[in-house]
């Protein structure tokens, strides 16, 4: 394989992961299941589901989304390993979703691929979900256009054994030391500002 049909082949890869997130997001379920060879598998242990073939991936991906009010997926880049027209991958994922029955979560995870050079393109043969962090603190945050007031937020940091401080400037802090986002107006109780 030339080095530049190497390049050509990751910038398509990538496509892929950043097509599965704009399909994701904007709810398209025949152009999410259409990413997919045809015996294409999407595994999520942590819901439990596995999704065999574009037809299950499409009517799963319709089932799963509809139990969602809002859902907001970042896919980050990950490695690539190509195999002539095999590949294995990575693609690291950040998401908030908040359930229609008013439960919030905020993952951290990670998707192992593997693709497929077809005819159509690179496709996913392979997709397994392994959520890395999991929070279901509820928010009182809302998306655009909804009624209400907004949440202050604000982050935290472990400083010590038993102590918590405020972070300013997250840039300055490592992830693995943030901890949690902390709304400062409690659950159940009014805003006074």
């Amino acid at each position: 394989m030339s080095d530049i049909q190497a390049i050509a082949d990751r910038v398509e890869i990538e496509a892929l992961r950043g097509e599965f997130t704009d399909a994701v997001m904007m709810r398209d379920y025949d152009r999410g299941a259409s990413l997919f060879t045809p015996d294409g598998v999407l595994r999520m242990p942590n819901v439990p589901v596995e999704l065999v073939g574009r037809e299950q991936i499409r009517a799963g991906g319709a089932r799963l989304q509809g139990l969602w009010d809002y859902f907001v997926q970042n896919t980050h880049p990950g490695m690539i390993q190509l195999d002539g027209d095999t590949a294995s991958g990575r693609a690291y994922m950040h998401e908030l979703a908040r359930l229609r029955d008013g439960s919030s979560h905020l993952n951290y995870a990670v998707y192992h691929d593997r693709y497929q050079c077809t005819g159509e393109g690179w496709k996913f043969t392979e997709r397994v979900y392994e959520v890395r962090y999991h929070d279901t603190s509820r928010w009182r945050a809302r998306r655009p256009g909804q009624r209400g007031r907004p949440v202050n937020l604000r982050l935290v940091e472990a400083a010590g054994p038993g102590v918590v401080r405020n972070v300013s400037d997250i840039a300055q802090f490592p992830l693995a030391r943030v901890i949690a986002v902390v709304s400062s107006v409690p659950v159940g109780s009014s805003p006074t500002s």
